[in-house]
């Protein structure tokens, strides 16, 4: 035989041996052979969440940080989706970065079926979700992330939002959700109303000072700036990029719809009325809140006695950080997260001091707290589905 022979034989016997080898590894092991067909069957047939979940309001920025944050929540799921205005669509047409999330159909609210549903996060705008929420089935469980059960006093409400409070029964029911100050109440609740984002930012690190008197109720002043995305999805001639871009603005000027629910929570762990001089600003950026926070210190009291309080009241919580002494907070290093980051600096003026807070104004400033306000109320760690990197820059 040629050479050639003998080296095709080799190769072939070679061949003959691996398969072999292969044979005796996998004998034994049973194999399934799943086409797309098979694989189309069987996420049709994928298993009901332990909580099902449906989103009123879908289509504006909470209601995308809501499914965003929902994807990695291994309790939640998501069967039901409204947005008026964009019914019928997918929800990867409206934000087409979800489109890997199998999500069901956005559907008018008229329409939807609440039959499949166990607990609510409602992002509709302020002023329309009273009705909507009185109309719900009294069995579910509710997180409101507008502003129209914040307030207690239903004629405060209609003070500041100009049209008389449409669920004042149901207001009496409502619980203030700021999860780290107010977690018992959160608990035990049905509807919780979900903290505005500037709120959020003040209300953290001054609710513990203002608790131990370690700061004057007087002379408080706050300056909050605040990403676009604070404004909404909704067009408006305000918001656009040639009216944003290369700017600050400052709005609301002592008459910002947040006053009074800042002043509530700050007057309520007081017990006396607290009224704050308070200005928002809107930046030039998509997402990110800072409050630069001034206050005068009770007699005697050190900027080193905040920031020991502030770090021992907030040592065990997942989502408040108070930094090392100098550090500055940025919106940068919380971006994407449901963190608040704090931090305290004496002033130049003897006897005050600055409080610095960073929050994420679309997370723990909405969809973050809103998202660990029904894990508390549904009995799961509230920092279920909320552990993941931050976005960066």
């Amino acid at each position: 035989m040629a050479s050639s022979t003998f080296s095709s034989v080799s190769c072939l016997f070679k061949d003959e041996l691996k398969i072999l080898n292969l044979k005796k590894r996998n004998e034994g092991k049973v194999f399934v052979k799943c086409s797309m067909r098979c694989s189309m069957s069987s996420k049709a047939q994928k298993p009901q969440p332990e909580v099902r979940i449906g989103v009123l309001g879908a289509s504006g920025y909470t209601g995308s940080e809501i499914v965003r944050l929902l994807a990695n929540h291994p309790h939640f799921g998501i069967t039901l989706m409204t947005a008026d205005r964009k019914a019928g669509q997918p929800f990867s047409s409206v934000f087409p970065h979800l489109i890997t999330q199998d999500l069901p159909e956005l559907v008018a609210i008229k329409d939807a079926d609440f039959s499949e549903v166990d607990a609510i996060f409602c992002c509709l705008p302020h002023g329309t979700t009273q009705e909507v929420i009185k109309a719900l089935p009294k069995e579910l469980k509710i997180v409101d992330l507008s502003a129209d059960f914040r307030l207690q006093d239903p004629s405060e409400y209609e003070e500041w939002y100009g049209q008389a409070h449409r669920a004042v029964d149901l207001q009496k029911e409502a619980v203030y959700g700021l999860t780290e100050i107010l977690r018992d109440e959160v608990k035990g609740a049905r509807l919780v109303a979900n903290p505005g984002c500037y709120p959020t930012s003040i209300q953290l690190p001054l609710v513990p000072l203002i608790k131990a008197n370690l700061v004057q109720l007087g002379g408080i002043i706050i300056d909050s700036k605040s990403g676009v995305s604070g404004a909404g999805r909704g067009a408006k001639e305000a918001n656009l990029y040639a009216e944003i871009a290369e700017g600050i603005y400052s709005y609301g000027i002592t008459r910002h719809r947040h006053v009074p629910e800042i002043e509530q929570g700050l007057s309520e762990v007081a017990k006396s009325k607290v009224t704050v001089s308070f200005t928002p600003h809107l930046m030039p950026m998509i997402r990110g809140m800072q409050s630069t926070i001034y206050v005068e210190m009770a007699p005697g009291v050190t900027t080193e006695d905040l920031h020991q309080h502030l770090e021992v009241f907030y040592k065990e919580e997942e989502f408040v950080r108070v930094l090392e002494k100098g550090v500055v907070p940025r919106t940068h290093n919380v971006r994407g997260s449901n963190y608040c980051h704090i931090n305290v600096f004496p002033d130049r003026i003897q006897g005050r001091a600055i409080i610095v807070s960073v929050i994420d104004n679309l997370v723990k400033g909405a969809s973050g707290q809103a998202l660990q306000n029904l894990n508390v109320m549904m009995g799961f760690h509230e920092s279920t589905g909320l552990l993941y990197q931050p976005l960066f820059p």
